[in-house]
This record gives C-alpha cells, structure tokens and sequence, in this order.
C-alpha cells in the first residue's frame, strides 16, 4: 500500500489550503507552494531565497549543522583525497564514477579541447594592461559564443555535450592567459603531455627563456583546490547560471554570469579577503592584538577565513585543504614570507583559543586555499579566477540538469512591493 502523501494546511482569511510536503533523499522536507498564488492570492516573503528550494537536484547535498558535503552520494573528503579533479568533472557531468576506459577518453577528451581559437588573443589585447583577471575572464568567456557556433544550440545534446567539454577544457587557458596578461608576459599554450592541474601551473608560471618543471606537490595541491571548489550546491553564481539558463540562453553567455556573480568580495573573494586581512596585521607579534579586536563587539575587524555561512561546526573541505597547505608550506618554506609566518601562527592561535571553539570559528577551505596560492606565487587577484576555473564544472553540471528536466520554466521571482499607488501623470509646467 502506497504511503499516504504528507500535507500541510494553511488557513488565509477564510481560505484554507492543503499545501503538498515533498521528501528528499537527504535533508529537511519541502514545502510545495506552486499554487499559493492562484489558489490563495498570497506570495511567500523569502528574501535572499534561504528557506526556499528552488529546483530539483541529485548533484550535490551539504548539511551544515553535520559538515557533510556529498557529490552524486561520495563525500568531498574521499573525492579529494583519493579522486582527482577530471574524475570528479566526470561525476558531476554523468552522475557516477567513470570506468578507467571511460576516464581515458574522457580525459583525452578534454585535453583535445584546451587550446583556444587564436582570434580570441585579440580580446585580451582590448584590455587595460591593470584590468582584473575576472574582468577579462567574463569578457572572454561571453565572447566565446561567437567563436564556437557549433555548440550554442541548448536544445541540441549534442551541442550541449561539446559546449560542457570545451568549457571544462578551455577555462584554465583563458584564466592563465588573463593572468599573463596582466602581469606583462607572453602567452603560454596548453601541453597535452601535462595533466588538468600542472598544465594550468606551467601555463601560469612557465616563460620562452627557461624551462618550467612542475612540482607534483604543487600540482597535487592545485588539483585539490580545483576538487573541493568543484561544485557547492544551490550558491550565489550556481543559481545566476540556472537562472541565466532558465531563459534560453546559451551555455558561454550562461558562465559568463556565473563567473560575474563570483567576484563579488561576499561570494568568490572571500580568500582574497583572507589574505588581505593576513597583510593587515602584517607580524606573528601582532596576532593577539587582532585576536582581541575580533572578540570585541564593538570593533568592526573580522577574522576571514574563518568560520562559514553553511557549515555550523566545521568545513568537511578544509580538512584536506589543511593536508595540501602543509605540503605546500613545507616545500616552499615559510621563513622568507612574513604573510604565510602569520598565517601559521593564527591558524594554531585561533585553533587554541576557547573563543572561536564556542563560536565554532575555524578555519575554512577560503583560509588554507588562500595560503596555497600565495605560496606557490599567484597574486590575490587570481585567487577569484581559479575560483571560477574550478566552479566551472559545476555550473555547467547544473546547467545540464535543468536543461535536461522538462519541466523547468524561466525563472521569476515575485516581490513585496513597497512604492507609492497609483497616481496621475502632472505636466512638467505644473510641478
């Protein structure tokens, strides 16, 4: 006997409403509204959309309160400990772990497609040598529509397959590029004899005059950055890419704006914020200074990097991340940079004060991939790009998903409107 379906009654007035209760695999059950408005001519109240689910999803599910974070069921920690970033784009993209034969032509796949239309070096040449890399990269990334006409067509899954492949393969060129752009020095091409993450190292730091050898401790780390970046469930710049999408158009424009709502300092930048605040207090002396000014209430300092909007008791991602900026920190060496001195010494401080235990501040994945880049060499206004570079499957991994449900609509939210009623036109001359 099938179970009785859960409802909810809602009483407005003298209307009442049997509202359905939908359960998901995982997570809290779900209020279904979708005739509110015709039945009880009454919109929900939700801004910032925190208690409102607004798709149906199996790619990824967090809960906070329990620091978990599972792509398609496999926990991040397990991913990015014994995965790597390609066999996670290929979860993310099919719903389950390739075989090692369909893991190869995927991976060969994807590096066939890394090399970018040679026009498209024109594009970085239209911008201010001081551009931010994240400008370019959305300049770019919205340009590519109008390179690649063969995969724009969403209704085409065909088209919609090469779109996703060339994104994933593309995004670290276009990122290395607008980095050596911005920096002054020649272009460097992608080499297929490199895999994901030291390609994008040798595309970034190598030069014509000497020969660049990629570290495996680096590559490791930056593949783990890419990993645990890779998708984040129902975010800021996930939803503009579903909501971009919602209306048709096609997949470049689509990233474009994920990779535009990204840069926001509240959303992407936060471990470039990180850092900033590490230059701030500039000494490991000075640590108890800005540790004091954090628990007073009355000062405006923070402790970035510290802590998450999601995750209540810790961040499953920062685990690994900590193994990574160790690895790096050893091999690189902390002694000759003051930054990565005072980034060590607040990590151990705050982790031993009973403070920011209580107030369950720890340090997230944005302080220890903060760390990592500054160590191997980027400046801070990378570290939002490689954001992206990483993001960019899961975006795309949305995007599918909703393209592939034919149910979805173009997304419209309602509003509570708070401006003035009607009122009459007045001729200019009698105002």
């Amino acid at each position: 006997m099938a179970d009785t379906p859960k409802t909810a009654t809602l009483t407005i007035g003298d209307t009442t409403l049997d509202l359905p209760i939908h359960s998901p695999t995982l997570g809290p059950d779900v209020l279904d509204i979708r005739k509110l408005y015709a039945q009880g001519k009454v919109f929900t109240y939700d801004p910032g959309f925190t208690s409102t689910a607004a798709c149906d999803s199996a790619i990824t599910y967090i809960d906070g309160d329990e620091g978990v974070l599972l792509h398609y069921g496999y926990p991040i920690d397990q991913l990015a400990g014994k995965s790597h970033y390609l066999e996670v784009c290929y979860l993310l993209l099919y719903g389950a772990l390739p075989s090692a034969a369909e893991l190869e032509h995927f991976e060969t796949t994807i590096t066939r497609h890394t090399m970018i239309h040679e026009q498209m070096h024109n594009f970085f040449r239209g911008f201010r040598r001081d551009a931010h890399p994240m400008a370019t990269m959305v300049g770019v990334v919205g340009a590519m529509s109008a390179f690649y006409h063969d995969s724009t067509d969403i209704s085409d899954a065909q088209q919609r397959e090469v779109a996703s492949h060339r994104l994933i393969a593309k995004m670290p060129t276009i990122a290395a590029m607008a980095y050596k752009y911005s920096i002054g020095q020649p272009f460097v091409y992608p080499r297929n004899d490199l895999d994901y993450a030291a390609n994008f190292l040798h595309m970034c730091f190598s030069v014509p005059a000497e020969d660049y050898v990629v570290d495996p401790i680096l590559a490791r780390a930056m593949d783990r950055i890419f990993t645990l970046h890779a998708d984040h469930e129902q975010n800021a710049s996930t939803s503009t890419v579903r909501l971009a999408s919602s209306s048709g158009a096609n997949p470049f424009a689509c990233i474009a704006a994920g990779i535009a709502c990204l840069w926001g300092p509240a959303h992407g930048g936060a471990n470039q914020a990180c850092l900033e605040m590490l230059k701030e207090i500039g000494t490991p002396d000075r640590i108890p200074e800005f540790i004091a000014r954090a628990k007073d209430k009355n000062d405006p300092f923070r402790l970035m990097g510290f802590g998450h909007r999601v995750y209540k008791n810790f961040d499953p991602r920062a685990t690994v991340m900590k193994q990574s900026a160790d690895e790096v920190l050893e091999l690189m060496g902390v002694e000759d940079n003051p930054l990565l001195q005072v980034a060590k010494e607040l990590e151990k401080a705050a982790l031993e004060d009973p403070y920011f235990a209580e107030k369950k501040l720890f340090p997230n994945v944005d302080f220890y991939s903060g760390i990592i880049l500054e160590a191997m060499g980027f400046p801070t206004s990378m570290f939002t790009p490689i954001f992206a570079l990483s993001r960019t499957v899961g975006w795309i991994s949305q995007w599918k998903e909703q393209l592939s449900d034919p149910a979805h609509k173009i997304g419209r939210p309602r509003q509570l409107y708070t401006g003035p009623t009607q009122r009459d036109y007045v001729d200019v001359e009698n105002r």
